[in-house]
């Protein structure tokens, strides 16, 4: 389908899942979602309410009563059976992404494999977990936490979905998961296709509505124990606020705004290219996003003609093209938030190499920004510190290795990062001084075992496989005298 193609109808979405169902929304409040591409209305989704929130869980309570005493087997069949009828419908995953967030399928598909597969990284892991430690009359043993609450951005839906409620299976909770409103067809689609697996009743609950409101009643509601949120640090921060009055368990993933360092012995026509991918991923709207490229002074005019040459050839427009490698911003709103940044940008001095302000050239109807490519730009800009959430990448130039290690830990997050040069052994070093949960050499990567999750304000805790486990159990011990 092309880019602004008519739908025949508009879908409704009335029901939230609930106890094994699709129940008729108790809240009211009808939203519009609109196809980033061309701002046409291509759904209506009736938002749950604070009773929604409670019904759900209530069902997840009464499901943990079962399901906490799960054993390793038992989980490990239900991961399996969430990773079947989830691949299933991979076709239909991306196609939701592509249209209703207006990912590019180059990413989109992948982002969905990703998430699919987060139930066998969680298997693996839950087989080789001790749940249980003895020595002499002492057992120790990992519980369930109870009711978890999910709560997942609208930039990477069916992954954070499927990660989240991987781990959480995992450890032996229950579930009630507030996704994006934003994200509300992709939800839709991921929510039948997880109704194939013939869960438990009650350990899967899903209700779709604002973050004031279900998000709210969630991070309250003395019946759950855990909150695990991916989005925005004021958000983050409210959550951990406002849980602490019924003691909640939090994992927070709250962002970045991550380095990338091209090392002074750099293959450039190597090392540019996989700069871009960094930085452009999912049209600039991701966490990991390498947004600040810290670039060896010596080296900044060859960088500089290497940056502009590879703009040129990059493509923006329809994401289902699978040319496409940047589409449009999710919303009018996110389309505003990275124009009036690129617009600071300028403001503050820094030069534009490549974009700027306004739409694209034929691209006018949709939420589509120009790729945009700063130079001359000091860390201490706004557009170097605060996190854009869209393709607008800052090239600072460093005197030294000890001074690039400097810049790149001179934020207040500390997400993801990346070490680009030919010495293994010296990127390496580099890597290690950088203050980020995860960082790359030489081109993104991904291990589903490896842990997820940031320093400073990036937030809190882990996720992925075991790590992701762990945050959903407590610990017990037994003594015998």
């Amino acid at each position: 389908m092309k880019a602004g193609a008519a739908r025949d109808a508009i879908k409704t979405i009335t029901t939230h899942y609930i106890d094994g169902a699709f129940v008729e929304s108790h809240g009211q409040e009808v939203m519009d979602i609109i196809r980033p591409t061309d701002a046409q209305v291509i759904a209506r989704v009736t938002l749950g309410d604070e009773e929604d929130t409670r019904r759900a869980i209530a069902a997840a309570k009464r499901a943990f009563a079962t399901y906490g005493r799960s054993t390793k087997q038992e989980r490990t069949k239900i991961l399996q059976r969430l990773h079947e009828a989830a691949s299933a419908r991979i076709d239909d995953l991306t196609a939701a992404m592509v249209e209703e967030y207006g990912g590019v399928v180059q990413f989109a598909r992948p982002i969905v494999e990703s998430g699919i597969n987060a139930f066998l990284a969680s298997e693996k892991a839950l087989e080789e977990f001790p749940l249980t430690r003895s020595w002499g009359k002492t057992t120790v043993t990992l519980e369930p936490v109870g009711v978890a609450g999910l709560i997942t951005a609208w930039n990477a839906n069916a992954l954070f979905i499927c990660l989240k409620l991987a781990s959480a299976v995992a450890a032996g909770c229950t579930v009630v998961l507030k996704p994006s409103e934003l994200s509300s067809l992709q939800t839709r689609v991921m929510v039948e296709a997880l109704h194939e697996a013939n869960l438990p009743k009650g350990l899967l609950n899903v209700v779709t509505g604002l973050g004031n409101i279900v998000g709210a009643e969630l991070t309250r509601n003395p019946d759950v124990a855990k909150i695990s949120f991916t989005g925005s640090v004021g958000v983050g921060e409210s959550i951990m606020r406002d849980g602490a009055a019924t003691m909640k368990r939090v994992t927070l993933e709250l962002g970045g705004k991550s380095p990338t360092i091209v090392l002074d012995d750099a293959v450039l026509d190597r090392a540019i290219p996989a700069a871009l991918v960094l930085a452009f991923m999912n049209s600039g709207q991701a966490c990991a996003a390498g947004t600040r490229l810290l670039v060896p002074k010596s080296r900044l005019d060859e960088i500089k003609s290497r940056i502009s040459e590879a703009m040129r050839a990059l493509t923006v427009g329809d994401p289902a093209d699978p040319k496409t490698a940047i589409g449009p911003m999710v919303s009018q709103k996110q389309y505003e938030r990275v124009e009036s940044y690129i617009h600071k940008g300028v403001e503050e001095g820094a030069e534009v190499l490549a974009g700027g302000e306004g739409h694209p050239e034929g691209l006018e109807e949709g939420y589509f920004v120009k790729p945009t490519v700063f130079v001359n730009v000091r860390n201490d800009m706004t557009i170097a510190q605060e996190e854009i959430f869209g393709p607008v990448l800052c090239v600072i130039a460093y005197d030294t290795e000890e001074d690039a290690i400097r810049i790149a830990n001179d934020s207040k997050y500390g997400l993801h990062a990346a070490v680009l040069g030919t010495d293994i052994q010296r990127a390496r070093r580099v890597a290690s001084q950088i203050r980020a949960g995860r960082v790359v050499i030489n081109g993104m990567t991904d291990d589903p075992q490896a842990p997820w999750g940031g320093f400073k304000y990036s937030g809190v805790g882990r996720e992925y496989a075991g790590y992701g486990m762990e945050a959903f159990l407590e610990t017990r011990a037994i003594l015998e005298s």
